[in-house]
């Protein structure tokens, strides 16, 4: 293959995702977007210019080299493509799908400048499906085993990513589960449709083909706690994410038919509620019902385009900002569009009402307008005087956020966390007050990416074996102070 000049490559234009159509997909839980096949990677792998700074090196949490697996693509070792992906990122099958390239990677792309940023996700997808469709996940060189355990607590992206980096550097490692399947958040609540159940599956089954062990229905702090863990373990990572929902806490928020968004995506997702009643986990019916999810979000997009899919003759998102504020990935919002789902923006819930059953009927809403920016830079909404109107709806969900659980503070009393129950740790080490204690992902920062999770996660995993090897020395030498 005649090697192509930068000029050459500028002049390929981006190839965009092939996708289910928007009439057939809202109406199954089949994946949307449908992947490139080889021509066409190989073809967007030509419009990366391997310049030599590698800004979108820079812009990944887990520092993947794009340009190395890209180039692989381009010259068909596409073996060598997913090898290069997986030593720094253990789930490159799920990263491809839903993280924000755009906001990351591909927004400091070089060849972005000029035309459209190189489809570095597609392509991270289409490397990581290609491994697994045809030569099966291939397990990375292990170092040999060193002695020493180390305890996850949590099997989402942060414990997940901590675990494969772990392993790899030859320490045993158990992750213990709450849930009854490994995958947290990506388990039970990002919907089949944008993430694959068997995606996800094959990336668990990977590592644990690597040597790591699941336990699932552990909730620690309650079967076992830190420090009982410690007496086993070396040293433990807590990756438990931000699993409390935070709710409206407006008048009727009691009615039966409102969900948190936690709750109606773990029961469609994990439970498989959409099945019902050949599974055994039902849900109040939505098929022909008024849906309203009220959030901005990817976790608002999940809920209403699942909805949709449910059946509701009408899937709304109620939202009291613009469009342009809205935090979800501009991606999901078109799809959700195309799909018909109905967008209120600029409205703020003020009263849910009901029946003289108990059962939602409605939702009082208050017309906003952009005043000046608040604390997140966005503008903040302000409420236009006399502007309230009802909206008919039979069943809600809250997709605005989510808090800490406190189980692991409640059951750790000595363990340093801030106002909102966030763990404290040192950034650079992710470690935390307590000897022995790392922490990463949303229980520390709060709501954030699966890819940002994972980062932390390898963080920790690379301060954890540096510990391993001389605890006091590592802790004497590591003193800063622990920090948001």
């Amino acid at each position: 293959m005649a090697d192509l000049t930068n000029k050459e490559r500028m002049k390929i234009q981006k190839h965009h995702m092939p996708e289910q159509d928007p009439l057939e997909r809202a109406k199954n839980f089949l994946e949307v977007n449908l992947g490139y096949d080889t021509a066409t990677a190989i073809e967007e792998a030509q419009r990366c210019i391997q310049c030599k700074n590698k800004p979108c090196v820079e812009g990944c949490p887990v520092r993947v080299d794009i340009p190395g697996f890209i180039k692989q693509i381009e010259l068909g070792n596409f073996k060598e493509a997913a090898a290069i992906l997986k030593k720094d990122n253990a789930l490159p099958a799920v990263c491809g799908r839903v993280c924000p390239q755009e906001e990351q990677c591909e927004m400091v792309c070089t060849v972005g400048k000029k035309n459209a940023p190189v489809a570095i996700g597609y392509l991270e997808r289409w490397a990581a499906d290609w491994e697994r469709k045809n030569i099966g996940l291939q397990k990375p060189e292990l170092k040999p085993k060193t002695g020493k355990k180390v305890a996850i607590v949590g099997g989402g992206p942060a414990g997940l990513s901590c675990a494969g980096d772990l392993i790899q550097m030859g320490h045993d490692v158990v992750v213990f589960e709450a849930l009854h399947e490994i995958g947290g958040v990506l388990m039970y609540g990002i919907p089949e449709f944008r993430l694959p159940k068997v995606i996800v599956q094959a990336e668990v089954d990977g590592l644990r083909e690597m040597g790591v062990e699941f336990r699932t229905n552990q909730v620690i702090g309650m079967t076992d706690t830190v420090d009982e863990l410690l007496k086993e373990y070396d040293a433990v990572f807590l990756g438990v994410g931000a699993g409390l929902p935070y709710f409206l806490n407006i008048p009727g928020e009691h009615l039966n038919g409102i969900y948190s968004a936690n709750e109606y995506l773990t029961r469609v997702n994990l439970m498989k509620a959409y099945d019902f009643p050949n599974s055994d986990t039902p849900m109040f019916n939505v098929m022909g019902k008024s849906v309203a999810v009220f959030g901005g979000g990817n976790t608002a997009m999940d809920a209403v385009r699942t909805s949709l899919r449910l059946g509701a003759k009408k899937a709304m998102i109620i939202y009291r900002r613009t469009e342009k504020e809205m935090p979800a990935r501009v991606e999901e919002i078109k799809h959700a569009k195309e799909e018909g789902v109905e967008f209120f923006l600029l409205h703020a819930p003020i009263e849910f009402y009901g029946d003289e059953e108990g059962w939602l009927k409605g939702v009082k809403v208050q017309e906003m307008e952009l005043g000046e920016p608040d604390a997140s830079g966005r503008r903040r909404p302000v409420p236009i005087e006399g502007a309230i109107k009802d909206i008919p709806i039979e069943v809600a969900v809250v997709a605005i956020g989510n808090g800490s659980n406190p189980i692991i503070s409640k059951t750790t009393p000595d363990l340093k966390v801030n106002k909102w129950g966030n763990i404290l740790v040192d950034e650079k080490t992710m470690k935390t007050n307590k000897k022995g204690v790392f922490a990463g992902g949303d229980i520390v920062t709060g709501g954030a990416t699966v890819i940002l999770a994972m980062g932390a996660g390898r963080t920790a995993a690379a301060a954890i074996d540096e510990y391993l090897k001389n605890p006091d020395v590592w802790l004497e030498e590591k003193k800063e102070e622990v920090t948001n």
